[in-house]
């Protein structure tokens, strides 16, 4: 006779769906072309950064052979027209930032800060002449970009209390003051520097080279996120910066406040993919962690937190979907830019810490990638804006009412 046991049919083995934290799906409002350059963008993150990106975070270093390859997928000024630019729109800049800040958050910072906040200047703020001399090269990653407006002693109040100072004497400016927590500017080329001039306390920017004797930097060490972004404390000291490297269409902070309002998106989705990479993390690894005998996948206390942070997720995704689409439009504001920096990044730190829990003491380790997100989550949350601050821009919006000191 034969055994039962033997002709019972073999359980099969647990085969997880595939991992993909675009729950919406809103990668499908963009067309053939713009999908084809996430792609490309995946593939370097997934087959350059990621192999890398562990060893560099612990060392606090800069993979500097990542960049030519950045470059080869073209992702240089998207959403800029000419000069050598990618071209496209903000929405499809915004994926890139996302895919960038889905494997590494201090990747995305290096392209958010060159690309965006150092070549936007130039871009928002030079003149034709300036943008035809910096920008074509800055966009083949051929000349690194920085962009200094935070001082040690002024964060938020740079709008009005801003110490470096600029006279002009003849064709020239004379430089004096000191910029700290600038990314990049350890070893940048092209260093976008914003000084108050003496006498009319209007704020002016001012390019500035890495050779100008005036000029140096000191890199900011023991940093606990965003460990690969090379942060410098940058001293001018009687620097001299001639009229022709001085930002012609940059007159008033207002014009500074154009490139933030413009890159202040870019954080915003940087937000988004920090959760999105820790989301897909930690979904991988309870789907693989056994206990009991089982995938803790199975578990209720599991789900409800992935379910959680994927909740988080896609409500930054179809925010900042639709501010991309505002942006595009034309019809973006400020008040707008601020509410999705300061709500995506609160998000962001929730999902990041969510993912920490269900990784347990594993959750510290670099080589299970999360103690990485959640350290870099609290970066994303300060730069760009804090919380406090975008949130009373935009209370000021829907009240009418300033509650700025």
């Amino acid at each position: 006779m034969a055994n039962p046991q033997a002709t019972r049919a073999a359980k099969p083995a647990y085969a997880p769906p595939p991992i993909d934290g675009d729950f919406y799906r809103i990668a499908t409002v963009l067309n053939e072309s713009e999908r084809a350059l996430v792609k490309r963008v995946r593939e370097f993150t997934e087959g350059v950064v990621a192999p890398v990106i562990e060893e560099f975070w612990g060392r606090d270093e800069f993979p500097f052979a990542i960049i030519p390859k950045m470059a080869e997928i073209g992702i240089g000024g998207v959403g800029y027209q000419g000069y050598g630019a990618a071209g496209g729109n903000w929405l499809l800049n915004g994926f890139v930032a996302m895919e960038l800040a889905r494997v590494d958050s201090s990747v995305a910072t290096f392209w958010g800060v060159h690309t965006g906040l150092s070549a936007g200047s130039i871009y928002l703020c030079g003149g034709e002449a300036q943008k035809q001399r910096w920008l074509p090269a800055m966009m083949r990653f051929e000349k690194i970009g920085s962009f200094g407006l935070t001082e040690p002693l002024v964060g938020s109040a740079t709008s009005g209390g801003m110490l470096t100072t600029c006279r002009r004497e003849g064709d020239v400016w004379i430089l004096n003051g000191q910029k700290k927590w600038i990314g990049n500017a350890t070893f940048a080329d092209i260093n976008v520097i914003w000084a108050r001039e003496e006498g009319s306390n209007q704020v002016k920017g001012f390019v500035v080279a890495k050779d100008n004797p005036g000029f140096s930097v000191e890199k900011i060490k023991t940093k606990m996120a965003l460990r690969v972004v090379q942060n410098g404390l940058i001293t001018l000291k009687d620097c001299r910066v001639p009229e022709a490297d001085r930002l012609q269409n940059a007159n008033t902070f207002k014009d500074t406040a154009k490139v933030l309002r413009m890159t202040r998106t870019g954080v915003a989705w940087f937000a988004v993919g920090c959760q999105m990479g820790a989301y897909e993390h930690a979904l991988r690894y309870v789907t693989e962690r056994q206990q009991f005998g089982r995938p803790i996948g199975g578990f209720q206390l599991v789900q409800d937190l992935l379910v959680r942070m994927l909740g988080n997720v896609t409500a930054t995704q179809a925010m900042m979907l639709r501010l991309g689409q505002l942006q595009d439009e034309g019809v973006m504001l400020d008040e707008h830019a601020s509410l999705a920096k300061a709500f995506c990044t609160v998000k962001c730190r929730e999902t990041v810490g969510y993912a920490r829990e269900l990784l347990g003491g594993n959750g510290i380790l670099l080589e299970n990638h999360i103690g990485r997100f959640v350290a870099d989550a609290e970066a994303i949350y300060s730069y760009e804006g804090t919380r406090e601050m975008n949130t009373l821009i935009v209370g000021k919006s829907i009240t009418g009412l300033s509650a700025f000191v």
